[in-house]
């Protein structure tokens, strides 16, 4: 794979011209511009992975300045309506700026998604704050190739202790890239401490799954948890008991928190600790959906149900057998619902539509011989905002049933 961060950036004067011969996608906003879309000459071949470009029509209509890659679908990613906008700190400073505003307005302490790639007009990059250590990842060519001015912004910005590049997101390989973690800055030897929705939790930032949290779900925990008093829960998926733990500390008699990593449910055990739900909550390590079908034998019921799982479908090719998995989960979770209790069922795969998500629910709930009544439907919290023109970046599906 090509280290396009080895690249040097193109000057502002030789800021190469790429034609877009199919051009009514981008004219109408669209931040993405695929390969098929553009005149892939001989010279648009040749220019280096992740430069930045102007886009133009091939009446000479100019379309904006974007970063481009020639050995990828998505083959222009357009940041800048301004064809002469250079991608340097001072730009992404003023997006981190116009960032943290919308968060503060949103929160009040600095744990947040801060960057959400093109809905924050920064293609392909992520930023997530965990007070005073962020969290990088740089999922495309573009972004790898300006990672000094990304981070150098972050810094004016924000003057963390600690920046942690954490590129290992499957996204980069697709554009050429390879994997790496670094930490520049001083990172601390403990556990980031997280506060969410009046509960502190553990994350291992840097080392856990994604970015160390999942912010994405926050308001879904809040809505499960205004569910939970006198009720018994069971978590699937827990990871670091974000859904458990706040149920817990509303009013849940008891909590039982399932996952197959050990190192998460030993955080999770000590923040449930922290918020002084410790005895009511235990978190076991299994692998699912077999120890589902274990409960059912032993015909276990819970109040609420929470089926969290990871990207079933990671590509279009294995979206059937996605499906089938997403439909076999929540058929083994309806099972385990009491009459009247609740099921939260989730899919992150961005690769599955909305209306699929809910037929495989609906299916799922059918299996089981159950019937019930969708009270949410949601998405991402706001700190996760998704483009308009973009219905990819509107990846998290959630549902709330209460099942009969």
């Amino acid at each position: 794979m090509t280290d396009v961060a080895e690249e040097p950036a193109k000057s502002a004067g030789a800021t190469p011209v790429v034609m877009v011969t199919r051009t009514k996608r981008v004219r109408r906003g669209s931040p993405w511009v695929f390969s098929n879309e553009i005149e892939m000459s001989n010279a648009a071949k040749a220019i280096p992975p992740g430069s930045v470009v102007r886009l133009q029509e091939q009446m000479g209509r100019p379309l904006g300045a974007a970063f481009f890659n020639p050995h990828s679908l998505i083959a222009g990613r357009v940041f800048a309506d301004d064809p002469k906008q250079a991608f340097d700190q001072a730009f992404v400073a003023a997006r981190l700026v116009q960032a943290c505003a919308l968060r503060d307005r949103l929160y009040a302490a600095p744990f947040y998604r801060l960057i959400h790639a093109e809905a924050d007009g920064l293609p392909g990059v992520i930023v997530d704050r965990y007070g005073d250590v962020v969290v990088c990842q740089l999922n495309t060519a573009g972004a790898e190739l300006h990672r000094e001015a990304i981070t150098g912004a972050i810094g004016e910005v924000l003057s963390p202790r600690a920046i942690v590049l954490k590129n290992d997101s499957p996204v980069r390989a697709l554009e050429g890239l390879n994997f790496y973690d670094e930490v520049i800055g001083t990172l601390p030897d403990e556990p980031m401490v997280i506060e969410e929705n009046g509960a502190l939790f553990l994350a291992p930032i840097g080392g856990g799954q994604k970015t160390g949290w999942f912010y994405d779900q926050r308001d879904n925990r809040a809505f499960v948890a205004s569910l939970a008093k006198g009720a018994r829960v069971l978590d699937l998926y827990c990871y670091l008991g974000g859904f458990g733990i706040l149920a817990a500390k509303a009013g849940a008699r008891d909590v039982v928190g399932v996952d197959r990593s050990e190192p998460a449910l030993e955080l999770a055990r000590e923040s449930a600790a922290r918020n002084g739900v410790g005895e009511i909550c235990s978190f076991e390590a299994h692998t699912l959906p077999g120890f589902m079908e274990d409960l059912a034998k032993a015909n276990e019921r819970f109040d609420i149900v929470v089926c969290d799982p990871p990207a079933f479908v990671k590509s279009r090719k294995n979206l059937a057998v996605g499906l089938k998995g997403y439909r076999k989960l929540f058929h083994q979770a309806a099972t385990l619902v009491t009459p009247g209790g609740f099921l939260f069922a989730a899919s992150c795969s961005h690769l599955v539509e909305r209306d699929a998500f809910e037929d495989e629910v609906a299916h799922g709930l059918s299996l089981a011989g159950r019937k019930g009544r969708v009270l949410r439907v949601a998405e991402a919290s706001a700190d996760h905002p998704a483009h308009p023109m973009l219905p990819q970046s509107r990846y998290l599906k959630a549902m709330v049933v209460q099942v009969d």
